[in-house]
C-alpha cells in the first residue's frame, strides 16, 4: 500500500438512509469516516420513493376526505392539479434535502480531519482500498479498515416490457409525468402496488387497474386486512384482476395495451393510457467491486449481508435494501447502525427482526408490528386474538373516520407473549410503537 492514500476506519459506500445513518454512528465513535454517493445524498428515501411517495399520499387522503364532505353537502369537488402535486412534493424534497446538506456542510467544517464526503463513484480493488471516481473529474484511492456497502436498489423491471420512463413506468418515472393519467394500469399488487393505485383513485382523476397474480392483494396479511383494502379500493372505482397472468404490455400508439389470462382460460385485453411496473426492487450491485472483494452474493442470489449485516468478508458489511432483508428506511437506517456497532464495539446481540414496525399507506392505513394470525397458523403456534373496532373509539367517531380496527396477538398460554399487532385505520401507525417495544421486551399482555 502506498504511503500516500488516505486511511480511513469506514469507508461507507451509499450514501441512503442507511448509509448516512451508519456513517453518523461511526462519528459518534470518534472514527475517521468517509462517505461516498455516486449520485444524490438522501437516496430514495427521498427522491422517486419514501418521501415523495408518502407527500403524495397525504395530499390525497385530504383531497378524498374533502371531497368526501363536499359530496355529502350537495356541493362541488376540490379540484386539484398535477401542478399542485408536484409542486407540493418539490417542497418536501427541498425541505429534507436542506437538512441533509446543511448536516454534511456543519460536519465537514468541525470534522475535517475525521469525516470526508465525496461526490463520486467507488469501487472496491480489495477487501480494503477503494477508488473513487470523483464528480469534479478527480480520481483517487482510499484505504479503509472496514466496509458498509449502503448502495440501494432499483425498481424491478420485467424482460419482454420496455420501460420508458414516459408511458411504461416505474416509481422513478411515475412522480415526473405531465398530468394525470385518465387511466394507469399497475402490474403488482403487493404494498407499493396497492399505495399506487390508493393515491391515483383518492385523486378521483385516474381510471385505476390493478393486476393480481394471487387470488387477494397483499396476500401475506390476514384476510381481515386485506379485504378491507381491497373493498375501498373498489369502491374508488379501481379495477382489481384477480388470479391474473399478464400476456403482454406493449406500447401501442403511445398508449399501453395490455392482455390477461385466467385460470379458466378466458383472457382480455385492455387499452389505457399509462402503465407502471411495481413488482419489487432489486439491489444495485453492479459495478461496484463485489468480485474484486470477494463479496458473495446470497445463495438465491437476492441480496448480501447473510450474516447479521456482516458479508463472507469479515471487514465489509451490507446494509439498507442491497441486504435484502426488509425495504423500509427505518430497517435500512437500524441495520447501518447496527454494522457499525458490531465492528467497533463488543456487542455481540444480533439484530432482531421480530419487533420491526411497517406502516403501508392505503385506505385506510394499516400498521404491522410483528406476526400475524396467518403467520402463526403457518408456524403452528397457538394464539389469542384480541380486536376491537374503530367504531367503538370515540376519538374514531369524532373524526368522522369509524372504518377499521385493532388486533392484538398473543401466545395462547399462561404467559399471553405478545406476538404481533396489526391496526388499520386513521391513524393507525400511531398505535403499534408500546407494542413493539412489548415484544423487544418479551413482555406479556399484563
Amino acid at each position: 500500500m502506498e504511503n500516500n492514500i488516505i486511511k480511513y476506519d469506514l469507508c461507507v459506500i451509499g450514501g441512503g438512509p442507511a448509509g448516512y445513518a451508519a456513517a453518523m454512528r461511526a462519528i459518534d465513535f470518534g472514527k475517521k469516516v468517509i462517505l461516498i454517493e455516486k449520485h444524490k445524498v438522501g437516496g430514495a428515501g427521498i427522491y422517486n420513493g419514501a418521501l415523495t411517495s408518502k407527500t403524495m399520499w397525504e395530499l390525497s387522503q385530504k383531497v378524498a376526505t374533502i371531497n368526501k364532505s363536499l359530496y355529502k353537502a350537495g356541493r362541488r369537488r376540490l379540484d386539484i392539479t398535477w401542478d399542485d402535486v408536484k409542486e407540493t412534493e418539490k417542497d418536501a424534497i427541498f425541505e429534507r434535502k436542506f437538512q441533509y446538506s446543511t448536516h454534511l456542510k456543519m460536519l465537514q467544517a468541525k470534522l475535517k480531519d475525521s469525516f470526508t464526503y465525496e461526490r463520486g463513484k467507488a469501487t472496491m480493488l480489495n477487501e480494503h482500498e477503494i477508488s473513487i471516481d470523483c464528480k469534479n473529474g478527480n480520481s483517487s484511492v482510499i484505504w479503509a479498515e472496514n466496509i458498509i456497502i449502503a448502495t440501494g436498489s432499483r425498481p424491478r423491471q420485467l424482460p419482454n416490457i420496455e420501460v420508458d420512463e414516459k408511458i411504461i413506468l416505474t416509481s422513478d418515472g411515475i412522480h415526473h409525468i405531465d398530468d394525470f393519467p385518465r387511466s394507469l394500469v399497475i402490474v403488482g399488487a403487493g404494498v407499493i402496488g396497492c399505495e399506487y393505485a390508493t393515491m391515483f383513485s383518492s385523486f378521483g382523476k385516474t381510471k385505476v387497474h390493478l393486476i393480481d397474480k394471487a387470488d387477494r392483494i397483499l396476500p401475506f396479511e390476514d384476510h381481515d386486512i386485506s379485504d378491507l383494502v381491497d373493498s375501498n379500493l373498489r369502491k374508488n372505482g379501481v379495477t382489481i384482476h384477480h388470479k391474473a397472468d399478464l400476456v403482454r404490455l406493449e406500447q401501442i400508439h403511445g398508449e399501453v395495451e395490455y392482455e390477461l389470462a385466467y385460470e379458466d382460460g378466458r383472457r382480455e385485453v385492455i387499452r389505457v393510457e399509462k402503465a407502471l411496473l411495481s413488482i419489487g426492487r432489486v439491489p444495485n450491485v453492479e459495478n461496484i467491486g463485489m468480485e474484486a472483494a470477494g463479496v458473495l452474493m446470497s445463495k438465491r442470489g437476492r441480496h448480501i449481508g447473510d450474516i447479521d449485516t456482516q458479508t463472507n468478508i469479515p471487514n465489509i458489511y451490507a446494509a439498507g435494501d442491497v441486504s435484502g432483508r426488509i425495504a423500509l428506511v427505518n430497517m435500512g437506517e437500524l441495520e447501518g447502525r447496527h454494522a457499525v456497532e458490531k465492528m467497533f464495539t463488543n456487542n455481540k446481540e444480533k439484530l432482531s427482526y421480530d419487533n420491526i414496525s411497517n406502516i403501508m399507506f392505503l385506505d385506510p392505513e394499516v400498521a404491522a408490528v410483528g406476526m400475524n394470525e396467518k403467520l402463526c397458523s403457518e408456524k403452528g403456534i397457538p394464539v389469542k386474538v384480541v380486536k376491537i373496532d374503530f367504531s367503538l373509539i370515540a376519538r374514531a367517531i369524532a373524526m368522522r373516520k369509524t372504518q377499521g380496527f385493532f388486533k392484538i396477538i398473543v401466545t395462547n398460554d399462561k404467559e399471553m407473549k405478545i406476538l404481533g399487532m396489526r391496526a388499520i385505520g386513521e391513524h393507525a401507525s400511531s398505535a403499534i410503537q408500546a407494542v413493539a417495544l412489548l415484544i423487544k421486551m418479551n413482555k406479556g399482555i399484563e
